[in-house]
C-alpha cells in the first residue's frame, strides 16, 4: 500500500507546474547563489560544501511545499475526506505524500553537484563517498519524516501554504544547511539539535570535507524515527479533531 501510494503521488507531483517548478528551477538558482556567495567571501575551497548545501536546501523545499501541497490539492479535488475516512491509520494514508515528495526532491541534490560541476567547475573530490550516498539517503528519508510530522498541521489547516512559507527560510539557517550553526544566536542551539535537517545536513557536510560522518547519520535516523511516532500521534489526534469540527473541506 505504501509502494502503490508513493507512486501515485510521485506521478501526480510530476504533473504539477507549481512542483515541477520547484522542484527543477528552484534548486539550481540556490546553487548558483551560493556558488557566488562563497566566491565573493573567498571560501573557493569550500565551494563543493556550498553545492551540497544548496541542494539540502531544494530537498526541504519539496519535502515542505510538496507535503502542504498535496494535502490541498486532495482538498481541493474533494478527496481529502475519503482518504481521511478510509479505514487505515491516518499515517498510513499521508506517508506515501511525504515520502513521495522526498524522493523527487532528490533530484535537487544531484541537480546542485551536476549545475556546480559542469558550470563552475567544482570537483566532487567528496572525502567519503560511500558515506556521502548513505547520508544522502538518511537524509532524504529524514525530511520525508520530518514532514509527515508537520503533515498533522497541514491537515488541520485549510490554507498549508501559510505555514510552509514561513518555515522554508528559518529552518535553512537555523539548521546549517549553508552557514555554521556556531555562529547563530545560543538560543537557536536547542532547536537546531531537535531537527532532523540539522543532523542530516551535518552528515553530508562532514562526508564531503571529511568528519565523523555515522555519528550524525545515527542521531538522525534517531530524530528521524521520533518524527515518524509523533507524527503518527499527532495526525489521528488531528483527524479526529477536524472530523469533530467539520474542517476537512473548504466549506
Amino acid at each position: 500500500m505504501l509502494a502503490i501510494g508513493t507512486l501515485m503521488h510521485v506521478k501526480q507531483i510530476s504533473r504539477s507546474p507549481f512542483e515541477l517548478a520547484i522542484a527543477l528551477v528552484v534548486p539550481v538558482v540556490q546553487a548558483t547563489l551560493a556558488v557566488y556567495l562563497f566566491r565573493s567571501g573567498g571560501e573557493e575551497h569550500r565551494l563543493l560544501e556550498a553545492a551540497v548545501g544548496a541542494g539540502v536546501m531544494g530537498v526541504w523545499s519539496s519535502v515542505l511545499f510538496g507535503s502542504g501541497g498535496a494535502i490541498q490539492t486532495q482538498r481541493w479535488m474533494g478527496t481529502l475526506e475519503m482518504i481521511m475516512l478510509a479505514p487505515r491509520r491516518p499515517v498510513l494514508v499521508i506517508l506515501p505524500i511525504t515520502i513521495a515528495t522526498g524522493l523527487t526532491g532528490i533530484y535537487a541534490l544531484l541537480a546542485t553537484l551536476l549545475w556546480g560541476r559542469f558550470l563552475y567547475g567544482i570537483k566532487l573530490d567528496f572525502a567519503h563517498p560511500v558515506a556521502f550516498v548513505v547520508a544522502a539517503v538518511v537524509c532524504v528519508v529524514a525530511l520525508g519524516m520530518f514532514g509527515l510530522l508537520l503533515a498533522s498541521t497541514f491537515v488541520l489547516m485549510r490554507n498549508a501554504n501559510a505555514l510552509a512559507n514561513t518555515l522554508e527560510y528559518p529552518v535553512w539557517l537555523v539548521s546549517g544547511m549553508l552557514l555554521p550553526i556556531t555562529v547563530l544566536p545560543a538560543w537557536t542551539s536547542p532547536i537546531a539539535a531537535a531537527l532532523p535537517t540539522t543532523w542530516g545536513a551535518r552528515a553530508l557536510r562532514e562526508a564531503t570535507s571529511g568528519g565523523p560522518v555515522w555519528p550524525s547519520v545515527g542521531i538522525c535516523l534517531g530524530v528521524s524515527l521520533l518524527c515518524l511516532v509523533l507524527g503518527g500521534l499527532a495526525l489521528t489526534h488531528v483527524e479526529r479533531r477536524a472530523r469533530a469540527a467539520a474542517t476537512l473541506a473548504l466549506a
